[in-house]
């Protein structure tokens, strides 16, 4: 749908400084001052930042609980003329925070939507974890639940890229204790405070990490904000891994034989069950036939 801006009206989305006021860009300074009303997640942190640079303007509350609600009511209101700007807490809004409600109800009302360049921990913490694989899968939120973390991880086993997260201080030792599990080869690095004084990047192999915030929560806890960066798979860590699906199949297709089915039959079967490569299924196929 083609965005229309009756008047002038439009959602601003303003990115925050994750916790240095020097990352305030002018562009968001000049998007403030000029919104007829500041939309924030939280209307205190937003309005420390306002006072900071002396703006004043109408403050309104537009967080998870009440953005479902609200949402299609500002799109209306940027139709109407008005210009509205929101704030999440800190960095870019729309990434892991209600911010994305608002510009789908924008877009899908057809109200104009600008989105400003700005801080955002998720491309911070890639470039300072160091990692090589100029790829990256971010998760948002890692999961709470012990069942959904080890199903996400598992899913992502095989995706050539860094895996980046959000994590609260409260839960990252258990996190990290699943995602050592998961891999146990990787290097991995823990981002926290991003920006800030005690800013820290800790790197390290993920049964490491694992075992340094675990003593440092039992030690006291762990503080800030944080997102951790899985390096990618390494090569030895995909041939293991295609040994084992190699050796996974082989016992698929000598079980399928004993089934009696046919040599393209099990080669189908191989290709739906194990994901390899049709010329390989049908070798395997043949080889559990003459056994």
């Amino acid at each position: 749908m083609t965005e229309t801006a009756k008047g002038g009206g439009r959602l601003i989305v303003v990115p925050t400084p994750l916790g240095n006021l020097g990352d305030m860009t002018m562009r968001a300074l000049d998007a403030l001052r000029q919104a007829d009303t500041v939309c924030a997640e939280d209307t205190r942190v937003t309005g420390k930042l306002l006072s900071a640079f002396s703006i004043s303007k109408r403050l309104e509350r537009l967080d998870e609980a009440l953005s479902a609600s609200r949402a299609e009511g500002v799109a209306q209101r940027v139709l109407d003329g008005e210009v509205i700007a929101y704030c999440s807490d800190a960095g870019m809004p729309g990434v892991s925070d209600p911010g994305m409600r608002l510009v789908r109800a924008c877009r899908a009302a057809g109200a104009a939507v600008e989105v400003l360049p700005g801080p955002t921990a998720v491309a911070t913490a890639y470039v300072a974890s160091g990692c090589e694989n100029p790829r990256f899968y971010f998760g948002g939120f890692f999961p709470r639940k012990e069942g959904e973390r080890r199903a996400i991880l598992e899913s992502l086993r095989t995706l050539d890229a860094v895996l980046v997260f959000y994590e609260s201080p409260n839960r990252l030792a258990a996190a990290l204790r699943a995602m050592a599990e998961a891999f146990p080869q990787r290097e991995a690095a823990v981002c926290r405070e991003l920006t800030k004084l005690h800013e820290e990047i800790c790197r390290a192999m993920l049964p490491e990490l694992a075992d340094e915030f675990t003593r440092r929560v039992d030690a006291g806890g762990v503080k800030g904000e944080i997102v951790v960066v899985i390096d990618g798979p390494s090569e030895h860590e995909g041939s293991e891994r295609a040994e084992q699906t190699a050796a996974d199949a082989r016992q698929r297709a000598a079980e399928l034989a004993g089934e009696g089915l046919r040599a393209k039959q099990i080669a189908r079967q191989l290709v739906q069950e194990c994901g390899i490569a049709r010329n390989e299924a049908y070798e395997l196929a043949l080889q559990a036939g003459r056994s």
